[in-house]
Parts: C-alpha cells; structure tokens; sequence
C-alpha cells in the first residue's frame, strides 16, 4: 500500500533551450508552471499522514520562489543547464526529497519515499519526475 499527499503552487520563469530541437524557444521567452508536488510513503506516521500539508507547501513555494521571476539562463547553478520542463521537474523534485530527508518536513517527512513533482506547462502538457528519497 502507497499513501500520497500532494500539494500545489506555481512559478513563473524566463529562459531560453539550447539546440535546433527547441525552434523559437531558443529564443528568450517566459513560461508560467503549475506545480504539483506528490510526497509517497509505504505507511502513514502516528498521527496518519504522509507529511504535514503546511510544511509540504511552505517547502515547494520556498523552492519556487527562488526560480520564479528569473531568468534561469543567468542564475548560477543553471547557467549550463537546459532548463526543459523535464529537468526543471527533476530539480524541484531533488530539492524536495533532500529537504524531505533531511527532517526539513518534520518527523513524518523523514518517512516519504518519493516525491514526485510535475510542472503544468498549459491545459494539454505537462512533465513529471519521481526521485527516491
């Protein structure tokens, strides 16, 4: 049995993607994502949850607001990366887990065994990546 918590919040963002495949976004333009972030553990704590939904969300808007309202393509720690929605969803969901990991949810955190993040891109697309905790 799999328990899931997920939670939701959004970013706004600027960049551009390296290589022909990308077309006119290789060009600076901005994109806004719908966030989901879904928190797994194999059993619910003592108090049956997953993770504390306040804690869950203060955690994924902290890490938003720290990409929202840049442009990734001069932020440091992403200056050599293709900021793809894939790997945009695989730094969020990494970010999460660590925190998850390192008691940053509270004690029930320290029990998920995934998170999963997905980035909305519109109504018709969207990218998920799943990390183990």
């Amino acid at each position: 049995m799999t328990f899931a918590v997920t939670v939701r919040d959004h970013m706004m963002i600027a960049h551009s993607l390296s290589g022909e495949t990308f077309g006119p976004a290789q060009r600076l333009h901005g994109a806004t994502y719908v966030t989901d972030a879904t928190f797994r553990a194999p059993a619910l704590d003592d108090d049956g949850v997953v993770v504390d939904i306040g804690r869950a969300a203060g955690a994924l808007h902290d890490i938003l607001a720290a990409l929202s309202y840049r442009n990734l393509d001069d932020e440091p720690d992403l200056r050599d990366v293709n900021t793809t929605t894939e790997r945009l969803c695989e730094i969020v969901a990494t970010r999460l887990a660590r925190l998850a990991r390192d008691g940053g949810l509270g004690a029930a955190g320290r029990a998920v065994a995934s998170v999963e993040v997905t980035l909305h891109e519109s109504h018709i697309a969207w990218a998920s990546c799943e990390v183990t905790v």
